[in-house]
Parts: C-alpha cells; sequence; structure tokens
C-alpha cells in the first residue's frame, strides 16, 4: 500500500475544499495495477462510451462548478505575461529597436541543423540548400536602428525557424515531424515586425507567445493604436469550436472561409443589421470585423459573416470541469499536427486551445508550460519513485495537465479510481500480455487511460512524468502572493 506524505494529504484536503467534487472520490483510490481490456480497435482501455463528453461529464458531482472567476483568471494572465520568460508583452516593446536586439532574437531561433536532414522524399538535404536558408536571414542587413513596427495577422499561417516553406525531417521516411516548424499565428493576433528575410517574402515577428518567421503575405502593418485598438475592440465573439470557417464569399476573398480556431476572440463589425455583407443578408450571422492585409501591406478591415449556426459565444466559456471536457472533445479524431502544422495542433497547441476558449492563457510549449512561474505545479525529477508519483496521480482532477518529455496530457476523469487522459499523440504504445511493447498509431486527438500508456519499452509516462500543472487552481503548497505564484519545487513523498 502506497504511504501518503502529510504534504499530499494536506494537498487533497485543501483541493477538496476549494473545489468540492470536480473528480469523484475514486480519484483518490487509485489501484496500483489497473487491469485493462484491448478492445478489436488496439486502444487499450477504451470503450465506444468513453469517447462521448457526457460519459465523463455524467460522473462529475458538480460539472459547472466554476474552478476560477474572470477576475482571478484576468489575474493569473497578468502573471503569466509578467514572470513568464516564453510570453512577449509586444506593448511593452520600444519604440525603436537596436540591432543586437533583432539579432538576439533571430539567432535564439534560427540556428543551424547540426544534424543530417532529410525532404518529404526521403533524400539528404544538401549542404547549399541549408547554406541558402541561412543567408536568407539576411542578419547583415539588420540596421543599426529601426522604428517598431506593429501589425495584425489576417490568416493562419505557421510560425518557421527559417524564413522558409521546405519541410525538413531528422529520418528518411518521416514526413510529419518537420524541423522546421515552430507554431502558427492566428487571424487578429497582434505582432511586432522585427526584420525582413533576403527575398522579401518573410517577417520575423515577435508575437505574444512566440518570436519566429511568418509569410510576409499573412502580416497586415499598420500603427500600435490601429493594432492594440483591435485587440482591445468590443464587443465581440469567442470562437467555441474546433474550428469555425467564415462564409465564403467572392466579393472579398481575404475573409472567405477564413479558418478561425478555438479561443479566438474577434471584434463584431459596426454594420448596419439590414444591409448585405459581402452580398449577403447577415441576420442568420454575426458580422465580425477583421483585419485585411492591402496591396501596399498596410492594415486595412473588413467585414465578414460568421454563421450563428456555428459554435461561437459573446463571451469566454465559463472555467468549469464540464467545459473543459466538452472542448477537450471539439477536437477529437483530429489528426495531430506538429507545430499546429496540417491546419491542426499537436499537444501543446491542443491543451493551449482548450483554456483560451475559457480566457485562460497559457505558454506555447510544453518546455514553458510544465514550470511556468505563474502557474501552479507540482515537479519530478529522477530520484522521485514510483511510490511517489503514483500519490501524485491519485489526486488528479479534470483539467489537471500531465507532463512528460515532450508531451502533454488533460485528464479528463476516472473509471475504477484510475485516470484517465485526452491528448494530441503522434504515437502511443502499452505492454501486451506477452511484455512486449504494442504500438497504436494515435496520431491523432485520442482518450486513454493514463497508468499503461508506455515511454518506451520499460518505463510509463508515469515513471517519466516531469510535472502535473493545475491552470484553474491552487495546487497544496503554492500559493499567490502580491508578485506572482511561489515557483518552489513541491515534492509529493510516499
Amino acid at each position: 500500500m502506497t504511504r501518503r506524505s502529510p504534504l499530499l494529504t494536506a494537498l487533497a484536503l485543501g483541493l477538496a475544499i476549494a473545489f468540492g467534487a470536480a473528480a469523484p472520490s475514486s480519484a483518490r483510490d487509485t489501484p496500483a495495477t489497473p487491469t485493462y481490456e484491448v478492445p478489436e480497435s488496439g486502444v487499450i482501455g477504451i470503450r465506444d462510451e468513453y469517447l462521448a463528453p457526457g460519459f465523463w461529464v455524467a460522473r462529475m458531482t458538480q460539472p459547472d462548478g466554476v474552478l476560477m472567476d474572470r477576475a482571478a483568471i484576468t489575474a493569473q494572465n497578468a502573471r503569466l505575461q509578467q514572470l513568464d520568460p516564453s510570453m512577449h508583452d509586444v506593448r511593452a516593446i520600444p519604440s525603436t529597436l537596436d540591432r543586437a536586439t533583432v539579432r538576439g532574437w533571430i539567432e535564439d531561433l534560427s540556428e543551424r541543423p547540426t544534424s543530417e536532414r532529410f525532404d518529404v522524399d526521403g533524400a539528404p538535404v544538401p549542404e547549399a540548400a541549408l547554406d541558402a536558408m541561412v543567408d536568407n536571414l539576411a542578419l547583415d542587413a539588420i540596421p543599426a536602428s529601426q522604428p517598431t513596427r506593429h501589425g495584425l495577422v489576417v490568416h493562419r499561417a505557421a510560425l518557421r525557424t527559417f524564413p522558409t516553406a521546405q519541410r525538413m525531417f531528422s529520418r528518411a521516411g518521416e514526413t510529419d515531424i518537420d524541423r522546421l516548424q515552430e507554431s502558427a499565428l492566428f487571424p487578429g493576433t497582434p505582432v511586432v515586425v522585427a526584420h525582413e528575410s533576403r527575398d522579401g517574402d518573410w517577417l520575423f515577428v515577435v508575437s505574444p507567445r512566440y518570436a519566429a518567421w511568418i509569410e510576409k503575405r499573412y502580416v497586415a502593418i499598420g500603427s500600435a493604436a490601429e493594432v492594440f485598438g483591435y485587440v482591445d475592440q468590443a464587443p465581440y465573439r469567442v470562437i467555441t469550436g474546433g474550428t469555425e470557417d467564415t462564409v465564403i464569399t467572392r466579393e472579398e476573398p481575404r475573409v472567405s472561409q477564413l479558418q478561425l480556431d478555438m479561443g479566438l476572440r474577434v471584434p463584431l463589425a459596426d454594420a448596419p443589421p439590414d444591409q448585405a455583407v459581402n452580398g449577403q443578408h447577415p441576420y442568420t450571422a454575426h458580422i465580425l470585423r477583421l483585419p485585411v492585409r492591402n496591396d501596399d501591406g498596410s492594415l486595412g478591415f473588413s467585414s465578414a459573416l460568421l454563421p450563428r449556426r456555428l459554435d461561437s459565444a459573446s463571451d469566454y466559456l465559463p472555467l468549469t470541469p464540464a467545459n473543459l471536457v466538452r472542448q477537450g472533445f471539439k477536437f477529437l479524431g483530429e489528426r495531430y499536427g506538429w507545430g499546429h502544422s496540417y491546419d491542426a495542433r499537436d499537444c501543446s497547441g491542443f491543451v493551449s486551445e482548450i483554456y483560451r476558449s475559457m480566457g485562460v492563457q497559457l505558454p506555447r510549449n510544453t518546455s514553458a508550460q510544465a514550470v511556468s512561474p505563474a502557474l501552479h505545479h507540482v515537479t519530478f525529477d529522477k530520484d522521485d519513485d514510483r511510490a511517489t508519483r503514483m500519490a501524485a496521480v491519485a489526486e488528479l482532477q479534470v483539467g489537471d495537465l500531465v507532463y512528460i518529455p515532450g508531451h502533454v496530457m488533460m485528464v479528463i476523469g476516472h473509471v475504477d479510481g484510475a485516470p484517465y487522459v485526452i491528448h494530441d499523440t503522434n504515437g502511443g504504445s502499452y505492454l501486451g500480455a506477452d511484455g512486449e511493447l504494442q504500438g497504436m498509431s494515435l496520431n491523432g486527438v485520442s482518450v486513454t487511460p493514463l497508468l499503461p500508456m508506455m515511454f518506451n519499452d520499460h518505463e510509463t509516462y508515469v515513471d517519466r512524468m516531469t510535472s502535473i500543472v493545475r491552470p484553474h487552481g491552487g495546487l497544496g503548497g503554492l500559493a499567490t502572493t502580491p508578485t506572482g505564484v511561489e515557483t518552489t519545487t513541491m515534492k509529493a513523498r510516499p
């Protein structure tokens, strides 16, 4: 039997008081070695009913209990901006950029690959191609000083390590994990434009969560007042579906069938409700105000229609256990997209967008999310044994984020005391009855039990767990202070 530390016992009591029964009481009795069936699908521990959000919501005793109100979320977001080094306060960037600052941003990201890279056909990428890629950074063309330029992203667009669309992979035959793909930006995202590639097709931009290269055609340049005025504009709609598209229109192709992803906050246009928008009466839609790029690269705005039948809301959703699960399931089955490729998302993008639909901001990458000084977390290292880790697993609640090296999962509930997670994964394996590793090739947003998932042929995900983050509230000894959240590592001892 696992003996809980006094710290974990206090943690469990404190969370029960603070959040009620967001997870069933059986969560505190996680069996050490649960038995899981393997259905015909080959995905261990899964029954058809587990693939519907209603199954998990029905198991909650307080599904609609608010875990953090709007004021608490706003305060946490402010701490994130202030304390987390992975975040960028684009409003606070000086009005003039010097060469050292810009060069530092670029060189922090754009390092020439030191190991062999392969193209989509499996052929080695020649050194000449890498030379050209590095040369296109145009580091020698960075001026000693330049006025800070602001812009808005006008279309979902990839963020790249280098100013190139060429895809590169670590192994021949690999076609999913593009090592030059960093992330994506979405319509309406404010950026600071710091540099232009030598070929003139790419911009190096600093966005609130990432600094990288984006195609120039997806950024419209405007004044700081125009850019941040748009960001702050109300009223607005929040996209609550996985992805929703604006109405197709030939009259204004720049906003036709524009993909809007979960959690985006899009202002409403000040437009007459009885007059056509791009050739269509707007009474069945919300009239959005979207940024567009004019022919000269300057910022403009255009109205677009978002049908009322699509999934959006007049404000961020309440942060509740039920909403966390329902929002996660809206991506179920979407293909895994490393760095937001395939117009989809990866594991950290997945959990970010779930929480963003409730107004909670997270850093972009797992490495930053897992240790963010603005978020409540428990961390683990190689000295923490299985009993220590299982004691922490026993206290998992709906919405908790569980991190292993390079991956994150969100807890959705428990079955027979054992935790289940939803996650966007490009792999997935478990040990079969014969002790051999069984691959599941999930490669998408999936529901799985946590405990049998294998990191390699002898370590489970729990064995390699690095952190548990609770974006929606405190974890034991971590407490909010006037300057932020205490970040002392909290150990869970057996």
